[in-house]
Formats: C-alpha cells, structure tokens, sequence
C-alpha cells in the first residue's frame, strides 16, 4: 500500500515550530521501525518528566493520523510514545536499517530551513532528549580559606558525532558557547550562554 504523501507546504508557522521540537526528540532519543506496510515513530521519554512526556505526545500527534500511544514497561521509569503511520519516513528522512549511530546523520535541505526558522524549538528538543541542565560546584583556596561555588552549565550526550555537528551548528547560529568535554559530551557554561538557554530550555520538568 502506497504512503499518503505529506504535504509540508500545508504547514504553517505553529507546526513546523512544533516539527523542530519533534526533529530535535527524534535525533535524540527516537527512532523509526517497520512493520510489513507500515512504519513506527517511537520516542523514548522518562515518566519523572511529565512535561516533557505531554510536549512529546502533543508534537507527536500534530502530524500522526491518530494519537500515539504511550507506553511504561513494568519496573523501569521509561516510556515509549509511539505511533503508527506509513508516512513516518517522509518526515524522518534520516531513517534507516540499523542505529543511528551506524549510518551518516544529516538534514535535507527543507529540514534545515524549519531548524533555522525555530532553532530554540530544535534545541529544547534535542536537550529534553539527550541533554540536562546542572549546578557545577568546586571549592578554590583563597588566602582566607577555601570557598565553595556553583554555577549552572549544560550537557548536550550523544554519541553520533554527526548529531553533535548538527548541535553545535544550531548552538553557533544563537550565539551560544559551547565546549566539548569528551568524545560524546558537548558543555555550554558561559554565563551568557546558560541565560539564553534558560529562557527557552530550562531544567527538565
């Protein structure tokens, strides 16, 4: 059976603003299966965050034909969002056999210019996926003791190396510092930086 085809130009500002969310959960933490003529989006959440859980349904079905389920295997603090659709691909063009991590990770063209529309809406999702906003605390010694600060910093954690590129490219267009701690950790703790991604990220709730 041959998929629907979507039809992105009936998308106005609202939805393709709610899509760079839904872009951002995907690379992070989703992905897309098969099943015989159909496809599966699924989008893994965690219960302790239930605002996130309801943006992730929400922005699930502003595109699914009907709404997703939602999923806790017994004895974990997961949850699957997942809905059935044979279009899923066409708004995942990044699917593929296999992990993410095993193939070459790149927007297309038309998924670039919805991510420079709305990188803030991109960038909430990709950090409520993979991300998380934290005190940083250590102690100096100074001539009248040590004293103890804090700070708050992001962590951007994955390891698809093309996924980070496509981070920090959305971070550099904000104007957005960022460092990379290792391998599969990016750090924003710019002060500037962290108030900025306060206004639209924030701790995850």
């Amino acid at each position: 059976m041959t998929p629907e085809i979507v039809d992105r130009a009936e998308w106005g500002p609202k939805e393709r603003q709610i899509y760079a969310y839904l872009l951002g959960q995907y690379l992070g933490d989703g992905y897309i299966g098969t099943h015989g003529s159909t496809h599966s989006l699924v989008i893994a959440c965690d219960i302790q965050y239930c605002r996130i859980l309801t943006q992730v349904v929400e922005a699930v079905g502003t595109f699914a034909p009907k709404p997703p389920s939602v999923l806790r295997p017994k004895g974990t603090n997961g949850v699957r969002v997942t809905s059935y659709w044979r279009s899923w691909p066409q708004l995942f063009p990044q699917h593929g056999p296999g992990s993410k991590l095993d193939r070459k990770i790149e927007l297309v063209d038309w998924q670039v210019e919805i991510v420079d529309e709305h990188p803030k809406a991109f960038l909430r999702g990709l950090i409520h996926s993979d991300g998380s906003r934290c005190m940083n605390t250590f102690k100096m010694a100074l001539k009248d003791g040590p004293k103890e600060y804090s700070y708050p910093r992001y962590f951007f954690t994955n390891y698809s190396a093309d996924i980070q590129a496509i981070f920090c490219r959305t971070c550099d267009r904000l104007g957005i510092r960022w460092s990379r701690s290792n391998w599969r950790n990016i750090s924003i703790s710019h002060r500037t930086s962290v108030a900025l991604l306060d206004e639209f990220v924030g701790p995850k709730d």
